[in-house]
């Protein structure tokens, strides 16, 4: 594993010939972000040696290097799901070789079904906490100590000062955000109506079909984390409706320049 992820550091590192500071993880139809960002250069994920290949609508398989918010950047346009077949290890293995890299700070975005009966289709959500539902755990197996230890600590995963700065960031820009629970679940089907009454149940907020892998080995690796939701389908009793992926990235590339302005200000004001 730690050779993998040197390899693949060192080829990425050779590419684009610069430091990096943040990594971004961008989920399906949040690909926009891309255009606010000063690009140096593009990588396509089949280009990478030992990096997996999107398979899923919506997720370019793009690796993109520049600046964005006055930061070098690195960003994922386009993530590996558990669903596509990929096994955690694979799903999460960027992850380790941004880390590699010497990013310390590590952005998800996500599309998500709402749970809580107060959020409606449209809006964002700052996650808090999540609540890990996958049937394979990202760390199973044995640890490699120069990655992390054996039991991490998940008291605080998504990071508090970085959440109150993009409270501060939408307040100040009149964009209404939500703060809550993610669940993250194998997919691919959406939910039942059962589920999603269960899911609300165990104290979760939006449902989704990713995100928690990568945010597991990103703290296992001491990376600080901070993710954002785009509530594309409601999952509330009375709002259930059909969905379809297309309808999912439609939604959320109609929400996508709120939370790419909020990202880019937090980006700006990291240390």
């Amino acid at each position: 594993m730690l050779k993998t992820i040197e390899v693949t550091a060192n080829y990425i590192s050779e590419r684009i010939k610069g430091e990096v500071e943040v990594g971004i993880i961008l989920g399906s139809g949040l690909g926009g972000l891309v255009n606010e960002i000063e690009i140096a250069t593009t990588i396509p994920y089949k280009e990478i040696p030992n990096f997996p290949v999107s398979t899923v609508d919506g997720h370019n398989g793009t690796l993109i290097y520049g600046k964005l918010g006055g930061k070098n950047i690195l960003a994922m346009q386009g993530r590996f799901h558990y669903y596509e077949g990929y096994a955690m290890k694979e799903v999460t293995f960027p992850v380790r070789v941004m880390k590699k890299l010497g990013i310390d700070h590590l952005i998800v975005s996500n599309a998500t079904g709402g749970l809580n009966p107060d959020y409606k289709v449209g809006d964002l959500m700052i996650i808090s906490d999540h609540i890990n539902m996958f049937p394979e755990h990202p760390l199973h197996g044995p640890n490699i100590n120069e990655l992390g230890p054996r039991f991490p600590d998940m008291s605080q995963v998504y990071c508090k000062e970085l959440r109150d700065k993009a409270k501060f960031i939408a307040l100040k820009n009149k964009i209404e955000v939500k703060e809550g629970v993610y669940v993250g679940v194998q997919g691919p089907t959406f939910e039942t109506p059962a589920e999603y009454r269960m899911f609300r149940i165990l104290g979760g907020d939006v449902v989704g079909m990713s995100t928690v892998p990568e945010v597991i080995v990103a703290r296992h690796m001491g990376m600080k984390v901070f993710g954002i939701s785009i509530i594309t389908d409601s999952g509330v009793p009375g709002e259930i409706v059909e969905i379809s992926h297309e309808e999912v990235q439609e939604v959320a590339m109609r929400s996508e320049p709120s939370m790419t302005l909020i990202l880019s200000n937090l980006i700006a004001r990291m240390r």
